[in-house]
């Protein structure tokens, strides 16, 4: 479980996200959804250590990250695994290469150990036999699929997911949402991702948190959005249905 207590960042005295708290269960998709501008991702770069906030607490299973010495920071991002948006994957390593590369950096094993878990990932996310393709040679779905691979190549305890489908076409997006959910399930994982997409808010979410302003206006799971009563997150999730309607059509 990840907690974070009043959680606030301001840039050139402008407030970005003020006063956010709240929790991301274990074992369930944590999905933090908004407008572009409302401090998404700004939060997600807090909770993981990017940029420290100018007040407030971030929680790893009880342990201050945000006050924490050296040696425990280093071993809570041990214990992280990152899908940043695009993929983000080397250009200039192949598909193995960039999977290993967290084994390369934080690991001791050997090359027959690595070899043996980039294959699991590979296989676990659909991607057999492309481990030397490079990543010009595969679509923006398999960089996605690589990327999750990447992330959990190092058995993680916290997954974290920047906007996961930006650029994908909707059947392509599913099934990353869909990826992410089961390991999430299969390993025990705390998930976070960060996400204004609602379909998937509406197909993975099991708590979610909305900013507005860079503030938390709500919390809930997507079972609890119909009666939410907040009319900025209404606003949002009926904005949102209609451009998935007509970009659907």
């Amino acid at each position: 479980m990840i907690e974070i207590q009043n959680i606030s960042k301001t840039f050139a005295d402008k407030i970005i996200i003020s006063d956010i708290h709240g929790t991301f269960e274990k074992g369930k998709t944590n999905l933090i959804i908004g407008a572009s501008g409302t401090g998404k991702s700004v939060l997600l770069k807090c909770i993981v250590g990017l940029v420290q906030p100018d007040t407030g607490s971030v929680y790893y299973d009880g342990r201050d990250f945000t006050q924490a010495d050296k040696e425990i920071k280093a071993e809570i991002r041990r214990e992280i695994g990152m899908l940043f948006q695009g993929g983000a994957l080397f250009d200039s390593k192949n598909v193995e290469q960039n999977v290993m590369f967290p084994l390369d950096i934080l690991t001791k094993m050997h090359e027959g150990e690595k070899l043996d878990r980039v294959n699991f990932c590979l296989k676990r996310v659909g991607l057999e036999n492309i481990n030397k393709k490079m990543p010009s040679e595969i679509s923006g779905g398999m960089k996605k699929r690589v990327g999750i691979a990447r992330a959990i190549v190092n058995n993680p305890n916290y997954l974290f997911c920047d906007e996961p489908n930006s650029g994908l076409d909707p059947q392509t997006s599913i099934l990353i949402d869909e990826l992410i959910q089961e390991i999430t399930q299969e390993f025990d994982i705390t998930t976070l991702v960060v996400t204004h997409d609602m379909n998937s808010v509406l197909g993975i979410g099991e708590k979610i948190m909305f900013l507005f302003k860079g503030c938390k206006l709500w919390e809930g799971s997507r079972e609890d959005i119909t009666h939410s009563g907040v009319k900025e997150f209404d606003a949002f999730v009926f904005a949102n249905k209609v451009m998935s309607a007509l970009r659907d059509k």
